[in-house]
């Protein structure tokens, strides 16, 4: 089994589970006991300000939007790029801090990006692979631009990326330029 650990999911039609409709899943751990991550694109109504009033003394700021990362309740979660406050790295220069000392260090500052997590998405021993088996998800590299990308449409941008390699590829195309009106 290869991990999909820095891998992105991105949800196909042939997925039938509702919870992952469209979304595009940055994926945490994956082991061959199971495998866990966290929605990208999927947000609550409130911010990150709001949610630390309810979790915290110490005020936050911040009005980025707070991440549903999936069914699976938890711990909040926050995926940045500040490795002093890396308890997990999931890519090079991409952490994971569950902690609650990292969690407020990391809300109160503004020279990384972060964002925060309310949940994850979970799969059991083998049942990652067999829904990756029957077709349910593509899956990709992730970049901190996907990862940070923080707007609905990551989906299509993502989706639209894994096209664009599949096309590049078939077609053995050596260069494509940012430009295609360039070509």
């Amino acid at each position: 089994m290869k991990s999909l650990k820095g891998q992105l999911l991105v949800a196909t039609p042939q997925l039938p589970d509702e919870n992952f409709s469209r979304t595009v899943v940055l994926m945490v751990e994956h082991t061959s006991n199971g495998a866990w991550g966290v929605v990208l694109n999927r947000f609550a109504d409130q911010s990150v300000a709001d949610l630390w009033r309810q979790v915290s003394e110490e005020p936050c700021q911040s009005t980025r939007k707070v991440n549903l990362g999936g069914p699976v309740s938890g711990p909040l979660l926050a995926v940045h790029t500040d490795r002093d406050l890396a308890e997990i790295e999931i890519l090079p220069g991409v952490y994971l801090a569950a902690q609650k000392g990292n969690l407020d260090r990391l809300v109160r500052q503004e020279d990384h990006p972060y964002r925060v997590f309310v949940g994850h998405s979970g799969w059991g021993d083998g049942q990652l692979e067999n829904e990756l088996s029957q077709g349910a998800w593509l899956v990709t590299p992730a970049t901190p631009e996907f990862i940070f990308h923080g707007q609905e449409d990551l989906w299509v941008t993502v989706a639209k990326h894994i096209g664009d390699a599949v096309v590049i590829e078939s077609l053995r195309i050596k260069h494509v330029p940012s430009d295609p009106s360039m070509n």
